[in-house]
């Protein structure tokens, strides 16, 4: 195989490894830009006399496999490159001649969507099925796309997807003065990271209050919880918590108390719910098993998974 022949991946968007550049530069043919390669025999053989480099969007395509089976390197794509894809893709279908269903969205049509495909994903991390946890994250990562893509379009306001990206960037070095700036000796550990990073937010931010920036949309039993972390943060005695009969004030001093003694009441919360669901299935399953379909009191006690002999 002559020096400088290599199979170099591409992805969906045209992008090409920097890695490559040496071998581009220094090839005598490059094939699979504007050049497709000869059949997979004549490519090995004109390789072995010059340098060749192919373009491939594969490794197992059959002149790529062709030249890797007779000993030419990848040079394959950096992490992160499927997001350029991702982003192709979007704007794709958001373009003219594209879906229509795409282009007739906008952040407000989008935010169910937003929802449900963080409450699958939150599913599937909790069930422990990496596949499922694999596809939900590309579509809460769709999520992300979409909203930038649109957002892109705003006649007065508009940003794109690498203003998200650049912003992102900037506030995890700024909030992680102990990793990009050379140290920080406020932080000793993962519990003193936590407080900085929220002295950092606060001081970014010029927030006035402990609780300004909590999400009031966010799930009820969370929302009481992360209340109770914020204001135990400001000096915030418990004793003031919300007291009285109604179930309201109850559940909130149940979450801000969990959520003080170092649990997370929405998590055990959702536990506790997935269990009795499953359970309630378990019950139902046994009934029908005997020719019950519709259950009684004594019948959902006769049956309960915790009644039943295993």
């Amino acid at each position: 195989m002559a020096p400088g022949t290599a199979v170099v991946l591409r992805g969906a968007a045209d992008v090409l490894p920097v890695a490559a550049l040496p071998h581009l530069r220094g090839a005598a043919h490059v094939f699979g830009v504007d050049e497709p390669p000869p059949a997979p025999g004549p490519l090995v053989e004109l390789a072995r006399a010059e340098p060749v480099v192919l373009v491939a969007v594969s490794a197992a395509d059959p002149a790529a496999a062709a030249l890797v089976a007779a000993g030419a390197p990848v040079i394959g794509l950096p992490v992160g490159a499927g997001l350029l894809d991702a982003v192709a893709v979007m704007d794709r279908l958001r373009s003219p001649g594209g879906c229509p269903w795409d282009a007739e969205q906008d952040h407000e049509t989008l935010r169910q969507y937003l929802v449900e495909e963080t409450f699958e994903l939150l599913e599937a991390i909790e069930d422990g099925d990496r596949a499922a946890m694999r596809e939900e994250l590309g579509d809460v990562l769709l999520q992300v796309l979409f909203h930038a893509r649109v957002a892109a379009e705003h006649g007065s306001d508009a940003f794109t997807v690498d203003d998200v990206a650049a912003e992102l960037v900037a506030k995890l070095v700024g909030r992680h003065p102990h990793v990009f700036a050379g140290g920080d000796s406020a932080v000793r550990d993962s519990s003193t990271q936590q407080v900085r990073w929220e002295e950092l937010k606060q001081q970014e931010k010029q927030r006035e209050s402990s609780v300004d920036g909590v999400a009031l949309g966010q799930p009820a039993v969370a929302l009481a919880a992360k209340l109770a972390q914020r204001t135990k943060r400001a000096g915030f005695p418990v004793d003031l918590l919300p007291e009285g009969d109604d179930s309201g004030a109850t559940l909130f001093a149940v979450a801000a108390l969990a959520k003080l003694a170092g649990e997370d009441p929405e998590t055990e919360l959702r536990a506790v719910a997935r269990t009795f669901a499953g359970n309630v299935r378990a019950a139902e399953t046994a009934a029908r098993l005997e020719g019950i379909t519709t259950l009684d009191t004594e019948d959902w006690r006769r049956f309960w998974p915790a009644n039943v002999e295993v």
